[in-house]
């Protein structure tokens, strides 16, 4: 019997691929797991720092605007990050004073008197012109912030409607890269990935920002 002949372009290609592989010795395959390299984890302080400095270097990357302060100086760099005028969001759980702050609380015991406390409508957080909240780690090898949505930094939707967003991490909160940041978080809570402010582009790649959450991102570095 003879061999049958290709009836496709698609065999007439394999058959090809398979007569010059004819005498090839495969290789044994390597059974052990390929582990990608990871950033080395900050050991002591001097390597933590350099941690510190690539997450501010990364974040700015993204075109986000970056202030490192000593926690003494976090209130007024707070202040002079938001806007003159206009009322500004914060979770129930942050420690710090924010001027013009208006409070967004879930929780079951808020009241909503005089729109003191509460849960604020869609149309609220619109009127809102920042969100100032903390973070729950920062990662310097991708200059990405990670919310968990703890009482410090809110539910989700007040950090996607003003057009700005003062966020708050400490110096002790960054660490090596994702894995790292993974092993800290808890999978069951609401995470949020924020690698600069809110951009998309279309099929011309004009970037356009502030679609899909705020137009700014500042976030101040607290050493």
């Amino acid at each position: 019997m003879t061999d049958r002949a290709p009836t496709s372009a698609r065999e007439e290609i394999l058959a090809r691929v398979r007569a010059a592989l004819g005498d090839v010795v495969p290789e044994a395959a390597d059974a052990s797991p390929v582990v990608p390299p990871r950033a080395t984890p900050a050991t002591h302080e001097g390597a933590h720092a350099a941690l510190v400095d690539l997450f501010d270097e990364r974040v700015a990357d993204y075109r986000a605007v970056v202030e490192r302060c000593a926690a003494a100086e976090l209130e007024e760099r707070i202040a002079a990050a938001l806007p003159a005028q206009g009322r500004v969001v914060v979770p129930a759980g942050l420690d710090v004073h924010v001027p013009r702050a208006v409070v967004d609380d879930p929780s079951p015991a808020a009241s909503d008197t005089a729109g003191e406390a509460g849960v604020l409508s869609a149309a609220e957080l619109d009127a809102c012109v920042a969100v100032v909240t903390a973070a729950r780690v920062g990662v310097a090898e991708t200059g990405t912030i990670v919310l968990d949505h703890t009482p410090d930094q809110g539910r989700r939707a007040i950090t996607l409607v003003p057009d700005l967003h003062v966020c708050i991490v400490r110096a002790d909160q960054v660490v090596a890269d994702v894995p790292d940041a993974v092993e800290l978080l808890d999978p069951a809570r609401p995470l949020t990935w924020i690698s600069g402010p809110s951009a998309t582009s279309d099929i011309e790649l004009d970037r356009v920002e502030g679609v899909h959450g705020p137009r700014t991102l500042h976030v101040l570095l607290v050493d």
